[in-house]
């Protein structure tokens, strides 16, 4: 009798083990289908870095499925690999495991075409290069793409220089920074940077408090998104504004330059805005986003407090914009898409967060942060195409390699080019 009742209970557990994988079965692919779960629809996103904790809100995801019915499942991403790689889930490890194994194994077989794969709904990038890349066709070794239905810029923040009293007013003094309404602008962003490459020490502008020579800090624009997105600034700035295949050429000697003379990059921009914060004046200039500052408002206040008398935000005259960048590829990633119009969702992105929304930004309350931040960004340059990033890149990481005679090019020859640049070509 105890033995019948014993086997009696043991296969209850398996009808109920065997009932409870197929209702998962049933529910994975009902998702994968982007059926209706819970009276939620799932969307898959294929998302670039550096909005990781916006994403996370909570609110934001409130918003999305009480008002949108969207549960959004974000997948990372590097830019780089939207392009090279298949845009589906199996090929970083998710959806259908079986084919996530092969792929894991060295199948190269599958395409966004094949079947069993699971599809995205939308890309979500970091960079407008990519975003405007992924929308030609591919070339080369480059993965097929799914045709982008919808899509355009999201999330803005410009580059800006992170900087401190006392070094803001010797650049005041130097006539390099211009004090605006609270707001400090880079007037003259050419004489920093032959400040920089003629190697004029920080005591040479009054701050003999500071050892060495007048620097940037920055990412590395090999390895860096933010650092390429800086050094693209700085290229069009070199150029003019007027970014010909003959301007690049004659001006990547001195980027190159600039670059050697930059010294030591840390690799990540938390990790550089972490120094900065942290260090105070032994960390004197730093490049970073506009949003970084505002973040660290919202997510650490009482050490934002002890500092943000003595911070400066310094905007370069011009600036240029990280735009991420959402692609959709059918009718639910639009709908993703879409859901960012929402005033709610805009702004949460500003006021925890620094994300500017819309081409030009929208009305921000931009006295909560007690520095100086503008309501609007009007001098910018337009962001570089791929191919003049990709020889940017390829021709700075090959700066390790300068020869001698390379290396001996004059600083006079390279403030010379500079001050040709005409201020006038910038696009607003």
């Amino acid at each position: 009798m105890k033995k019948s009742k014993q086997i009696l209970i043991g296969a209850i557990i398996l009808v109920v083990l065997i009932l409870a994988i197929i209702g998962i079965k049933v529910y994975l692919e009902a998702r994968n289908a982007g059926d209706v779960i819970n009276g939620l629809k799932t969307v898959y996103v294929a998302t670039g870095g550096g909005k990781e904790d916006f994403i996370a809100d909570q609110d934001v995801i409130s918003i999305m499925q009480s008002k949108y019915g969207l549960n959004v499942v974000y997948d990372t991403w590097s830019n780089g690999k939207t392009i090279l790689w298949p845009l589906i889930r199996e090929r970083i490890g998710q959806g259908n495991q079986a084919i996530a194994q092969r792929i894991s194994s060295g199948d190269t077989s599958y395409t966004i075409n094949s079947d069993g794969v699971t599809k995205y709904n939308a890309l979500f990038t970091s960079d407008q290069r990519f975003y405007d890349y992924y929308k030609l066709s591919p070339t080369g070794d480059e993965a097929a793409r799914y045709t982008v239905l919808n899509g355009g810029l999201t999330l803005n923040t410009p580059i800006v220089i992170y900087s401190w009293d006392e070094v803001v007013d010797a650049l005041i003094k130097e006539k390099i920074v211009t004090e605006k309404e609270g707001v400090y602008y880079i007037t003259d962003m050419t004489k920093l940077m032959q400040y920089i490459l003629q190697g004029k020490k920080w005591s040479d502008i009054g701050l003999s408090q500071l050892y060495g020579n007048v620097n940037i800090a920055s990412t590395d624009p090999v390895t860096s998104s933010p650092g390429a997105t800086y050094y693209g600034l700085l290229l069009s700035i070199m150029c003019g504004g007027e970014v010909t295949t003959e301007n690049v050429n004659a001006n990547l000697p001195y980027l190159k330059e600039f670059y050697i003379k930059s010294g030591y990059m840390n690799n990540t921009p938390a990790d550089l805005f972490e120094r900065y914060t942290k260090m105070g004046m032994g960390v004197p200039m730093i490049v970073d986003y506009e949003k970084s500052i505002i973040d660290f408002a919202n997510s650490d206040p009482e050490n934002y407090a002890q500092i943000k008398d003595k911070v400066r935000v310094l905007y370069p005259t011009p600036t240029i914009w990280n735009s991420h960048c959402i692609a959709s590829f059918d009718e639910l990633g639009n709908e993703f898409y879409q859901a960012f119009e929402d005033s709610e969702i805009q702004s949460i992105a500003w006021e925890k967060y620094g994300f500017r929304t819309g081409t030009t930004g929208g009305t921000y309350d931009v006295s909560q942060f007690g520095i100086g931040v503008p309501q609007t960004i009007t001098s910018t340059v337009t962001s570089l195409k791929m191919d003049i990033y990709n020889e940017l890149i390829d021709y700075l990481s090959k700066a390790n390699e300068v020869t001698t005679s390379e290396s001996s090019t004059t600083d006079s020859t390279t403030v010379t080019t500079i001050n040709a640049v005409s201020k006038e070509n910038t696009t607003n």
